[in-house]
C-alpha cells in the first residue's frame, strides 16, 4: 500500500508536469536530417515541439535500460550458476539422506536388555 502511495505521489505530479510542458510547447517545429541544406523537405519532420521532447525521452529511457541490463548480465548469470549448484547439492544431499535412512533400516536393533 505504501509503494502505491508512493508511486502516486511521484507519477501524479509528473504528469502535471509532462501536460504543462506539452501545453506550453505546441509550436511547430521543423527537424532537418540533412546538415548540408535545411530546406529539403524530403529529410525534414515538422511536429509539435513537445513531441520531440518526449521522442527524446523515450529514446533515453530506452538507451539506459538497455545498458543497464546489459551491464547486469554479470550478475543475472552469476545467479543462474548458483541456482543450479543449489539443486545440484540439494540433490546429493536428499541422496545421501536416503542412503543414511537404508543403512540405518538394515543394522539389527540395539538390544535394550543387554545395553544396561
Amino acid at each position: 500500500m505504501i509503494k502505491r502511495i508512493i508511486a502516486l505521489a511521484i507519477l501524479i505530479p509528473l504528469g502535471v508536469i509532462l501536460i504543462m510542458l506539452s501545453v506550453a510547447n505546441r509550436t511547430a517545429v521543423t527537424l532537418a536530417l540533412n546538415p548540408f541544406d535545411p530546406s529539403d523537405q524530403v529529410l525534414s519532420v515538422t511536429l509539435p515541439f513537445f513531441v520531440f521532447v518526449f521522442a527524446a525521452l523515450i529514446v533515453g529511457m530506452i538507451i539506459g535500460s538497455l545498458a543497464t541490463w546489459l551491464k547486469q548480465g554479470k550478475h543475472r548469470k552469476q545467479a543462474r550458476v548458483q541456482a543450479s549448484e543449489a539443486v545440484k547439492w540439494h540433490s546429493e544431499a536428499d541422496r545421501q539422506k536416503a542412503k543414511a535412512q537404508q543403512i540405518a533400516a538394515s543394522l539389527p536393533a540395539p538390544d535394550k536388555r543387554n545395553a544396561a
